[in-house]
């Protein structure tokens, strides 16, 4: 092989085929480099050379092989410059800082959108796809009160069903760029119920993140090897809610591994979708988290002062509040015509206390005219 095969005035190709080779990763990439040069290198030595060079197994050093990739990678480039997407080549001074420090971390990222991947303040919000009520509710006033008191703050999630989607949504509600981490090329969005969302995303100085370039075909195994990126990105990953297995809790592991901080909501101990979480804080695993105040207290991030004109209301419950409220936690599936019957109370009297509580914050309103009572209760 020669430097002929190479385009020289378009560096990204070479960039692309080597962040393709079987195997390659941010550690492997680096020793790689070392061993032969660089990484262009790898195309223009003799099959010979490179493979003294390298110590790589002959499938790896062969021109077909090598040709190959650098064929992909053409493709690749044509589809990158025609949907204006970014690379984040290991070499390169735009590849995540935080990522520098993951030895697995891909050799090569494309992203879609205006986030900054170096942002200040980075959040991973991850949990069970079988998200609850109370679930979405603490994620949407966990990232609202992050928002308020930290500047350069990001999102990060999987932008999949439950706990991620709810995190993105909590982050466009309070115009706080998010970073959705997916697990397949950015020529489409899994699940495609999200499309909406990942368009907002990119739309308000998010992004859309992965390692796969765009002829990727879907596989169930992405999905996992993804969460070492949402991880790798994150200054602290938090896990809302999860079964007692699932990919939060893989996320939550290789964030522990990476020396990242780890943090859990608590949830009733009989609540199917809490046991991950309480699971990691008794193990000492992951510390408790009950609001935004814990994550910047753990981190010891420097809150942005209030101004002096806000204040923050608090609403105390009169007493019938605190029935109907204790009522709807013991009784979720209920409707207004059921607590109705239950507290023996006049229809139009509980129709204007819930009104009242719902726009003091202290309960929302869920399909079928049920209620659940939120976190600021």
């Amino acid at each position: 092989m020669t430097d002929g095969l190479l385009d020289r005035t378009n560096p990204l190709i070479a960039q692309i085929a080597f962040s393709r080779i079987k195997g390659i990763n941010l550690s492997t990439a680096r020793q790689l480099v070392g061993r032969i040069g660089s990484y262009d290198n790898y195309f223009s030595l003799s099959s010979q050379a490179l493979a003294s060079a390298s110590a790589l197994p002959d499938n790896l050093t062969s021109a077909t092989y090598r040709q190959s990739l650098l064929n992909a990678a053409k493709a690749e480039s044509d589809f990158i410059r025609e949907k204006s997407i970014r690379t984040h080549f290991f070499a390169d001074d735009n590849y995540p800082a935080r990522l520098r420090d993951c030895d697995d971390a891909p050799a090569m990222l494309y992203s879609i959108g205006r986030c900054n991947l170096d942002s200040l303040h980075t959040v991973a919000v991850v949990g069970t796809r079988h998200a609850t009520p109370y679930g979405i509710d603490f994620v949407r006033h966990l990232v609202a009160d992050l928002a308020q008191s930290l500047d350069s703050l990001v999102i990060i999630s999987g932008l999949a069903y439950g706990i991620d989607v709810a995190a993105h949504r909590a982050a466009l509600d309070a115009a706080v760029p998010t970073l959705a981490v997916v697990a397949h090329g950015l020529n489409t969005i899994y699940p495609a119920d999200h499309r909406s969302v990942a368009a907002k995303i990119v739309n308000e100085d998010g992004a859309i993140v992965t390692e796969y370039p765009s002829d990727t075909v879907i596989h169930r195994g992405n999905f996992l090897a993804r969460n070492r990126i949402v991880a790798g990105l994150a200054d602290v990953v938090i896990v809302v809610e999860s079964d007692a297995r699932g990919g939060a809790l893989s996320t939550a592991a290789i964030a522990a591994a990476y020396n990242r901080e780890v943090m859990a909501v608590p949830g009733r101990v009989t609540d199917t979708y809490s046991r991950g979480c309480n699971n990691l804080i008794a193990a000492n695993r992951a510390a408790l988290v009950r609001s935004a105040d814990d994550v910047i207290s753990l981190m010891n991030w420097t809150p942005r002062p209030a101004p002096e004109t806000q204040t923050r209301l608090s609403f105390d419950m009169t007493p019938e509040q605190k029935t109907i409220a204790d009522h709807i936690i013991a009784h979720p599936d209920h409707t207004v015509n059921d607590i109705c019957v239950a507290l023996a109370m006049p229809y139009n009297l509980l129709s204007s206390i819930l009104f009242e509580m719902e726009m003091n914050d202290l309960i929302i309103t869920l399909p079928g005219g049920r209620y659940a009572v939120t976190s600021r209760q």
